[in-house]
């Protein structure tokens, strides 16, 4: 059974790496963009790259190529928290190593899905790169919202959060300044449909402005209100996000 990684050595899951390889990985499986391409610009958004399955490290590369020999036909986002395992659908020794990380892609096979759950690989004193452990995933496809709910409830969500931040008192509270927010980065790969990339898109860019947000200066009261909205727009932006690396294989079928 795979090891779970410690708090300390976990991605950021804002930009989560995860997610990279489901829209990338999907792109290739589809011959939107060669293989060469797709790990490029995986690598590109966290260094290189080792997948580890039974005390055996093996390049990415290689890795996709035997799982594509096999039959790999699509990938799947998970962003599980805790109380809400998103994406996932078990074994409960997989959703347990997925939810420790905030996220886990789920490479589908003929008859069986293999999950991969990543960490960082820190070597020596300049290598720097992506671990991922392997588990059996069940095939069972996962409960998560199509494309457009996930888009509707994404901007109910914000709009609510905006009016509950503008109501607490104290600092100024709305979220960080556009330019901050454009810098966010994160985009789907080719071949994803239009609105996949417009939802995504502005899920990451929320996805920065809860990390960024901050409780200085407010009351207990006022820190409960503003929880309590900002964990609605975290429930609704994963599951936005999710969605849109998603929808490229929802549109496939």
């Amino acid at each position: 059974m795979a090891v779970r990684p410690h708090i300390v050595d976990r991605v950021h899951t804002d930009s989560p790496i995860s997610a990279t390889l489901v829209a990338w990985g999907n792109a290739w499986l589809l011959g939107h963009v060669s293989l060469k391409t797709a790990l490029d610009r995986v690598e590109r958004e966290a260094g290189p790259q080792v997948v580890a399955a039974e005390g055996i490290e093996t390049p990415l590369l290689a890795f996709l190529l035997d799982r594509r020999i096999e039959g790999l036909n699509a990938f799947r986002l998970a962003l599980p928290v805790s109380g809400d395992p998103l994406g996932l659908t078990g074994p409960p020794s997989f959703n347990g190593v997925a939810i420790d990380a905030g996220q886990a892609a789920v490479a589908v096979l003929p008859g069986r899905c293999l999950g991969l759950v990543p960490s960082a690989d820190l070597r020596g004193s300049s290598y720097r790169g992506v671990r991922w452990a392997t588990a059996e995933a069940s095939a069972a496809p996962p409960d998560v919202p199509s494309l457009a709910e996930a888009e509707q409830s994404l901007r109910t969500a914000m709009v609510a959060a905006t009016e509950a931040l503008l109501g607490v008192g104290g600092p100024a509270q709305g979220f960080p300044a556009a330019d901050a927010l454009d810098r966010a980065g994160e985009s789907l790969a080719p071949g994803y449909p239009g609105r996949a990339h417009r939802v995504g898109a502005l899920a990451a860019r929320l996805a920065v402005a809860l990390r960024l947000a901050d409780e200085r200066g407010l009351t207990s009261g006022q820190v409960a209100v503003r929880g309590a909205a900002l964990r609605d727009l975290d429930r609704a932006v994963r599951r936005a996000r999710v969605a849109a690396h998603n929808a490229i294989v929802e549109s496939q079928v």
